[in-house]
């Protein structure tokens, strides 16, 4: 079973926000010429690499929910040019939209098991069609 990894969405309010900077950041690399590759800069190295790109994800925590997820396609550490260790996490650049799961802030990347990832929501689904600042309320009241 795939590991996950979550972090921290900064910058983003919404999964919207989240897809125009990624649809952003592919339209300069194609201008520029270079690879169309979607990827997020960590300063930590994950150590379960394996279990992780074998299926595993990354959840975004956005205003304080958990709200969507991408795929994590590859891990590739490197070191930058001032000499410091990094670590590109290369991810699908699809957003898929999850139930909406609360979080407390924290710095960097977890680790998180597939039992604890919130469930994606299908097409459809009744929540899905919810206006943010409702989903949010009965999320918070423990009725989502």
């Amino acid at each position: 079973m795939a590991l996950h990894l979550i972090k921290l969405c900064v910058g983003c309010e919404s999964p919207e926000d989240l897809e125009e900077w990624i649809a952003l950041r592919l339209e300069e690399k194609r201008r520029r010429d270079e690879p169309e590759e979607h990827y997020h800069v960590t300063r930590m190295v994950p150590k379960k690499i394996e279990e992780i790109i074998e299926g595993g994800s990354l959840y975004w925590v956005v205003k304080g929910m958990v709200q969507c997820r991408q795929r994590l396609v590859d891990i590739r550490p490197f070191v930058d040019g001032e000499g410091i260790q990094r670590c590109r996490l290369v991810l699908d650049p699809g957003v898929v939209r999850t139930e909406w799961q609360p979080r407390r802030a924290f710095q960097g990347w977890r680790y998180l098991k597939p039992d604890d990832a919130p469930a994606d929501i299908r097409a459809g689904a009744g929540t899905a069609e919810l206006p943010d600042h409702l989903r949010r309320e009965l999320t918070e009241l423990g009725l989502l």
